[in-house]
């Protein structure tokens, strides 16, 4: 069995082959990749079960689809996102080709999470081998039967010289990270974040960071209250609440609260019935540690629970939950949930609301759910997040189109779609010069005089606005 550095050598070498480079090779792969996806689905879902007892009806649309339009946009695409870009010149530099030519980074290690092990994968990997790049893979040990299942996959259908999968837990991934890589692709948790921060400084490697936090739903004015109960609802138990932008808490006026809290009963009986254990469209826990976690969470809040609050450990089942007259000092309050617990809040005002979330660190993303334009657009304008939705949750980062990640506390970084091939890309500006207009270059060369430099500034400099050009030749 090879080593982590064997491993790393061979894909270094493969990489410095230029064998990843070419328009065909990377098409080649990602084809390969959708071959992956639709031979295997029913393995997938059943590891998807194993793991997290994941409805089919989620594993296909949040594992599945989501990852195959990402690589059918990218397919389509690719030829035109690797043509090079042209820039503005100005009079110094008009018989020069200016350009940006994005090239591959060289190798990089994608390190994904356990709550979508699929999706955490591959979706970065499409960017990965869309940009040229050679990949190193480590799935979470936590979705063991998912990491087993990429482990036998990956060497099948994409070339064992430029991409492998590594597993293992903690300590493999700190071997991993003592080696020097030309990107590292992490999703998961801020305090792992900080650890691969520390290790990627060591060899000055750029890092993109998709993590999480506390993504508020702030629900005010006129709205459809059976609607908003329902998406909100499929929003926060969708996979369990085990989902990086799933609304954390709510924000809402004691009216509305008191308004919305039968309708998420209904939406909740609607989807899963009486007894949610007996559903088979509600997933389960990942782990008991995790379920532990939860369940102290619980028991350390002061709040009232209005709905749900049981669970059964040997099953890792807790039921939807819903609890009111929380603190801002509550303990459910004070870090990311990441379950099946859905605190609301009341305010008073739209300006308590939006003060309430400028007040915490920049959420992954922000949902605002009210039928008043007005109001989206004022928190949209006076919030920061990494995504906002107004009006639905989730659906936002299902579009290729748009970017994903996070700002401050919740990431750095964004992919999908052909945001995820220019994190993997190395933008290069090129400027392509001949010997001519040599009369004008000759203003720069000493003996300086004023007379050159007034010449020489009126050459280069940006004239008209919107140019975009720069002063300096």
């Amino acid at each position: 069995m090879e080593s982590q550095k064997q491993v790393i050598e061979r894909l270094r070498t493969a990489f410095r082959s230029g064998v990843t480079t070419p328009l065909h090779f990377r098409l080649t792969q990602l084809e390969a990749l959708l071959s992956l996806l639709e031979d295997n689905e029913p393995q997938i879902l059943e590891a998807m079960h194993k793991d997290l007892a994941k409805p089919k009806f989620e594993a296909v649309l949040s594992e599945i689809d989501l990852v195959v339009n990402d690589l059918c946009y990218t397919i389509s695409n690719l030829h035109n996102w690797m043509q090079p870009s042209y820039v503005g010149k100005n009079l110094a530099t008009k018989l020069d080709d200016c350009f940006v030519r994005r090239e591959p980074l060289g190798l990089v290690l994608i390190i994904g999470a356990w709550n979508y092990p699929l999706q955490l994968i591959l979706g970065p990997l499409i960017g990965a081998i869309a940009a040229g790049n050679c990949a190193i893979l480590k799935p979470s040990e936590i979705s063991k039967a998912t990491e087993q299942l990429l482990s036998e996959l990956i060497p099948k259908y994409l070339p064992q010289e430029c991409y492998a999968v590594i597993c293992g837990g903690a300590e493999e991934t700190k071997l991993l990270l003592e080696n020097r890589f030309d990107h590292i692709f992490y999703t998961g948790s801020q305090a792992v974040a900080r650890s691969i921060l520390q290790a990627a400084a060591v060899h000055l490697t750029p890092v993109t960071l998709e993590l999480g936090g506390k993504c508020p739903c702030l629900i005010y004015g006129r709205l459809d209250i059976k609607a908003a109960a329902k998406r909100l609802v499929w929003a926060k138990f969708f996979n369990v609440g085990q989902s990086c932008v799933a609304p954390d808490y709510v924000l809402c006026s004691t009216e509305m609260r008191d308004a919305l809290l039968p309708a998420i009963r209904e939406a909740l009986e609607e989807f899963y019935g009486p007894e949610a254990q007996q559903s088979p469209d509600y997933g389960r826990i990942i782990t008991d540690r995790h379920y532990d976690r939860l369940m102290e969470l619980l028991g350390k809040s002061e709040g009232k629970v209005v709905i749900g609050g049981d669970g059964a450990k040997e099953d890792r089942y807790m039921a939807p939950t819903v609890i009111v007259d929380l603190k801002e000092s509550d303990a459910l309050m004070q870090e990311e949930i990441f379950g099946p617990i859905l605190p609301i809040i009341t305010i008073e005002s739209l300006d308590q609301g939006i003060s309430f979330i400028n007040q915490r660190e920049k959420p992954l993303a922000l949902y605002v759910f009210s039928d008043e334009s007005q109001i989206v657009t004022t928190v949209l304008e006076r919030t920061s997040s990494g995504g906002f939705c107004s009006n639905d949750g989730i659906v936002h980062m299902t579009l290729p189109g748009l970017p994903f990640g996070g700002v401050g506390a919740s990431g750095m970084g964004s992919y999908h779609g052909r945001w995820t091939f220019e994190t993997f890309s190395h933008r290069r500006g090129c400027m392509l010069r001949g010997w001519g207009l040599e009369r004008i270059s000759m203003l720069r060369y000493p003996p300086y005089s004023e007379r050159r430099l007034g010449w020489l500034r009126w050459a280069t400099t940006a004239k008209k606005k919107g140019w975009g050009g720069c002063s300096v030749m």
